[in-house]
């Protein structure tokens, strides 16, 4: 009976209960909103991190890690890529030599880190080829070409088909000085890393460093996310004298970028929740504001006190069960429509999101893993709402009540 009634009430002031309602989803579409953004911008990140810059998983010997001295190559390097290719989670491994160098050119120099690559390996670890602005890149049987990132070319004024001089030390600490000509140009989404990473093909950088057909470093690109964690321990029981990092241990700050803004999302989910809130109180308040007189001649006619409380509550939580599937269905239209179209946040500054390591387009993510965290929240933020409300309506005294 008392189920009825209040179904009947929230429909007796239509106007007022489709505010509440409009509220409600508003407020949902609002929230789900942020946290699709924030979740499409924290896998845009760690995509960047993972394709431009770590891949899922690297192998290193322990000392180049610590020296980056260029004599601390992997051991039985050949061998152990095989082995890596060879497992059916990895979708590709890609050995790397590194040498950290200073760039030379008529206008200046400035320190570089020298990745030799397999170009058709690490076109699809790096996805380099797709980053290219300019030119084509290696080209084979070319062995002096270079690729440089768009922020690098900027700085030193070097546009395509530029010479510039490499000067590093190799593994018996010589100084070597070789010249290049730039072949390609790439934006990876990361400015700080474009200035930073050039790449030339392996087998030069092998023949000046002297270090043979080895490397220092394989990049592992799995075919799930998922199986990262996994693989990890596996490789690391694997080749137990070998460092194994994840993408995670070589880019700590995103990873503590993505657990912070999940926090701060949720934060922001709050304050928004907190205005529904208002917005709830100040409606139901005026409701029973309004039936003074009907909630005192309940009471007078034998009312139990619990019976006018689970009143109110009944209505609000009626109001907000119809609000939810309208501010569900509005986000999930919104964020499925942003998701292939993708955010334009160009006009947030073009350099600025590059320098933090961000795409300038954003593909929001419905966040489906949060969607009961997000239910809970909703409905336990209309529940409370309506206590204030429904404590007013148990203080009128009968009395009172049918006289005003």
């Amino acid at each position: 009976m008392i189920f009825l009634m209040a179904w009947r009430n929230i429909w007796r002031n239509k106007a007022r209960s489709i505010v509440i309602m409009l509220s409600v989803s508003i407020g949902l579409l609002a929230g789900i909103g942020v946290l699709a953004l924030y979740n499409g911008m924290m896998k845009s990140r760690v995509r960047t991190v993972i394709d431009a810059e770590a891949g899922h998983l690297q192998l290193h010997y322990p000392a180049f890690k610590k020296d980056g001295h260029p004599a601390f190559i992997l051991p039985d390097a050949a061998a152990l890529l095989k082995a890596i290719q060879s497992l059916p989670e990895i979708k590709i491994a890609a050995p790397r030599t590194i040498a950290q160098g200073m760039l030379a050119t008529s206008t200046g120099s400035t320190g570089v880190q020298i990745n030799g690559v397999i170009p058709a390996l690490e076109y699809n670890v790096s996805q380099l080829r797709q980053k290219i602005i300019a030119g084509e890149g290696f080209h084979e049987g070319k062995k002096n070409e270079i690729i440089i990132g768009k922020k690098l070319a900027d700085k030193m004024k070097l546009k395509l088909g530029a010479r510039l001089v490499l000067t590093f030390t190799d593994t018996a600490d010589n100084l070597v000085s070789l010249a290049f000509r730039v072949a390609g140009i790439y934006r990876s989404g990361n400015a700080p890393l474009d200035e930073l990473n050039v790449y030339v093909p392996i087998a030069t950088l092998n023949e000046w460093l002297l270090t043979g057909d080895s490397f220092h470093e394989v990049v592992v690109i799995l075919k799930k996310d998922d199986d990262l964690p996994a693989m990890k321990v596996r490789l690391e029981k694997a080749f137990p004298s070998l460092l194994v990092q994840s993408w995670q241990d070589i880019s700590p700050e995103t990873e503590l970028m993505v657990r912070t803004v999940d926090e701060y999302s949720y934060i922001i989910m709050i304050i928004i929740l907190i205005s529904l809130a208002f917005g709830i109180i100040n409606t139901m308040l005026m409701s029973v504001l309004e039936r003074t007189k009907e909630i005192g001649m309940m009471v007078a006619l034998g009312a139990a006190k619990a019976k006018v409380f689970l009143l109110v509550l009944m209505e609000t939580v009626f109001l907000t069960v119809a609000g939810t599937p309208i501010g569900l269905l509005a986000a999930y239209i919104v964020t499925g429509y942003y998701q292939k179209q993708g955010l334009d946040l160009s006009g947030m500054g073009k350099d600025m999101m590059a320098s933090f390591g961000f795409e300038t387009t954003i593909y929001p993510s419905f966040p489906s893993e949060k969607l009961a965290a997000i239910l809970v929240m909703v409905i336990g933020t209309a529940l409370l709402s309506c206590l204030l409300p429904a404590m007013k309506a148990l203080r009128l005294k009968p009395v009172e009540a049918l006289r005003g």
